[in-house]
């Protein structure tokens, strides 16, 4: 197998409609399949078009005859909401059909995904109510919109994930992601959580150590360090180029997404496409595991 942009669209088409085989919808059959929506949706995030519109346009000209049918903007839009479950479903697929899903090391973290920076956009947006002020501890600076949670290997792959309010604890999250699926915990004895200061916390302490899952993260300068904490930082950096990843090559700031569906998918889309990359690394046998250069031209 070769790596390109054509070779990871065919490899990912055939694995989810693999998956699909045999499932019956209800209704008139559509046009353009699910298997092909979500590998167009792929395809988009890694070439790196936040408007959906223009990616259309562009499409004829890049791939011409790639796919039977386009959508218009609206409908693509509306399709692409829709399928929010079946996104997380073929991430899911696809993250474990690697050698990397039973790591027992998870890094956590969240960073931000702003949603408008407008004082009148924060009064009209669909958002509010979802999105909230929050602070930015790395760039020292408020903002407006939600936190991703993101637990991933120290690979990048994405395990696990959540659209929060800014306001609301990393820690209580990270139970919430746990207690949503304890069969990530079950499956996986001996488990090892990365995390930064923000997780210092007695109750996640013992949350955690009751499933057997062991926490490791910096101690406050006037407590007595942890076992091999002075490795911590090294592995840290990980979930920072993880973060890095989807900010700077999958445009995670620019996800335009307006409501509350908007911006999961949106951001769906873009952990899809990280995870559809590294899948298809792995496959190939490529030394960098989480590179998308391949992929985004």
């Amino acid at each position: 197998m070769t790596t390109d942009l054509n070779t990871l669209l065919t490899a990912l088409y055939v694995k989810i409609d693999d998956h699909l085989a045999g499932r019956r919808r209800v209704g008139r059959p559509p046009k353009l399949t699910d298997a092909e929506l979500v590998t167009l949706a792929v395809a988009q995030a890694l070439l790196g078009f936040t408007s959906e519109a223009r990616w259309l346009r562009f499409l004829p000209a890049r791939m011409p005859g790639a796919f039977r049918y386009l959508p218009g903007q609206s409908g693509y839009n509306r399709r692409l909401r829709a399928a929010l479950p079946l996104i997380k479903q073929v991430m899911r697929w696809l993250a474990a059909d690697t050698d990397l899903w039973t790591d027992t090391t998870w890094i956590v973290d969240s960073t931000p995904v702003e949603c408008g920076r407008s004082r009148p956009t924060v009064q009209r947006s669909e958002l509010a109510g979802w999105a909230k002020y929050g602070f930015c501890r790395s760039h020292s600076r408020w903002f407006w919109g939600l936190r991703l949670h993101l637990v991933c290997t120290p690979a990048g792959l994405p395990v696990a994930w959540a659209l929060a309010d800014p306001k609301v604890d990393e820690r209580q999250v990270l139970m919430a992601i746990c207690d949503h699926e304890p069969h990530l915990l079950t499956e996986r004895p001996g488990l090892l959580i990365i995390a930064d200061k923000g997780y210092v916390s007695a109750e996640l302490d013992r949350f955690l150590a009751e499933r057997g899952v062991r926490l490791i993260r910096p101690s406050y300068r006037n407590r007595k360090p942890h076992p091999g904490e002075p490795l911590l930082k090294s592995i840290r950096q990980l979930i920072e180029s993880v973060n890095d990843t989807l900010k700077g090559q999958l445009n995670l700031e620019q996800h335009g997404g307006r409501t509350i569906e908007g911006v999961g998918v949106r951001v769906a889309q873009r952990l899809l496409a990280l995870t559809a990359a590294i899948w298809h690394n792995r496959a190939t046998g490529q030394p960098i595991t989480r590179s998308l250069t391949a992929y985004d031209h």
